[in-house]
């Protein structure tokens, strides 16, 4: 048998893996190649393997909150947006829903529903899957592509997709041998840094408040040339650092911080957005309300006992007094700290915990209106690879799945 192909795709991830449906739905003959032993591995572990396929925004809202690039995204979900996800996964069987009203996901909460649904779709489609089969390199002449290279075999095609994704979650086969592949075609890679993650701080008090989540905390990052970068989120405290969907959204911004600088200084406030005149009023009231109350009784009514304590001691106040009792320094610190708690981030465990990469292929180099290479005739890209990634939320997976049809469409 020849081994020729309308369509061959590297990587069987989510972009991957709906680019072939798409393409194979055409009648076209397509091949996917994946290195590890089964497909969609990265997949399986998406959202803690519940997998939150994407969200209810509007498109315009969606690309925002991947910044400045966002508008990069507008042809591939004109075209396949989370409306026509839910319906393309309803189709091949699968159920949704957003309880919480914004996050999509399927109604068994399983990412194993979401992958035999798909495996099924291309069993139906007549896609042909290898795996253990890593592509070494792809061929091509004359800006034309021509095939790709494995070890043991060679596959010819005009039409190759790479979607490989990022360096994120090496343990699922994430080494970043898309992006050599793309520079040995002449494209540029930006530089990576790993991103969604938990980060860690030089601070240890934070051990001792491991037992919370604490809501709608703003993290800004305390550097003149960086104050404008902030967010707000869920947090929680970690035997050594910080985590909670705030800080892996915020983690995109203080990794490559922390790669220049490294540390980065971040204040959090705790406390709901209250400013200092508010916490003050609120400490007052508390006081009339229950002279005989202790200053930690008075602040757990702000925050949980654990970080109540450790603000405390944090500002040199005896918990257990009272508040007409502590030295108006003291106190005037303690209120400091509630509105702007101090953090150094020193550190992360690097891409073995990160959920998604920042960086990637230059966009510039990408035609959003196909996805294809600028450089190279027939070469194709969706996903993780390129130079685009977004918070938490389901944003990355919808675009990994919009980025991929887009592909998927290039033969019709």
């Amino acid at each position: 048998m020849e081994n020729r192909y309308d369509l061959i795709v590297v990587g069987s991830g989510a972009a991957g893996i709906i680019s072939a449906i798409v393409s194979a739905r055409d009648g076209k003959k397509v091949l996917v190649l994946e290195k590890l032993s089964q497909i969609a591995s990265k997949l399986k572990a998406t959202g803690g393997g519940r997998c939150n396929l994407t969200n209810t925004l509007s498109n315009e809202d969606f690309m925002r909150k991947f910044g400045r690039d966002g508008r990069f995204m507008q042809d591939a979900l004109k075209e396949f947006d989370h409306k026509a996800l839910v319906d393309f996964f309803k189709e091949i069987g699968v159920e949704t829903h957003a309880p919480d009203g914004f996050r999509i996901f399927p109604t068994s909460h399983s990412s194993v529903t979401i992958i035999k649904a798909l495996q099924d779709e291309m069993d139906r489609v007549d896609i042909e899957v290898r795996c253990n089969e890593k592509v070494d390199e792809i061929l091509y002449e004359n800006s034309q592509v021509r095939g790709v290279k494995t070890l043991n075999n060679t596959f010819l095609t005009k039409s190759v997709i790479l979607a490989t994704g990022g360096l994120g979650y090496p343990t699922l086969g994430a080494e970043g041998d898309g992006y050599d592949m793309a520079c040995g075609l002449g494209h540029k890679v930006t530089e990576l840094h790993p991103a969604m993650m938990p980060l860690k701080t030089k601070e240890d008090w934070v051990k001792n408040c491991r037992a919370d989540t604490i809501a709608k905390v703003e993290l800004r990052v305390d550097m003149k040339k960086h104050k404008k970068l902030r967010a707000i989120g869920d947090l929680i405290f970690t035997k050594n650092g910080i985590r909670g969907p705030v800080v892996l959204d915020f983690a995109r911004e203080v990794t490559p911080l922390l790669e220049k600088y490294g540390e980065v200084p971040l204040l959090l406030n705790l406390t709901k957005g209250m400013n200092e005149e508010q916490i003050l009023s609120h400490i007052k009231t508390q006081n009339s309300k229950n002279p005989h109350a202790n200053i930690l009784e008075i602040v757990t009514t702000l925050l949980p006992h654990a970080i109540s304590s450790e603000l405390c001691k944090l500002a040199n106040v005896n918990p257990h007094a009272k508040y007409k009792e502590i030295e108006g320094s003291n106190r005037a610190k303690l209120i400091q700290l509630l509105v702007w708690t101090p953090l150094t981030i020193t550190g992360h465990d690097g891409f073995k915990m990160a959920m998604i990469t920042r960086g990637g292929i230059n966009l510039k180099e990408i035609n959003p209106k196909t996805m294809q290479s600028k450089l190279i005739n027939g070469l194709y890209f969706c996903g993780e690879i390129m130079n685009l990634d977004g918070p938490c939320g389901g944003y990355n997976l919808q675009w990994s799945f919009s980025s991929g049809h887009l592909a998927g469409k290039l033969l019709r």
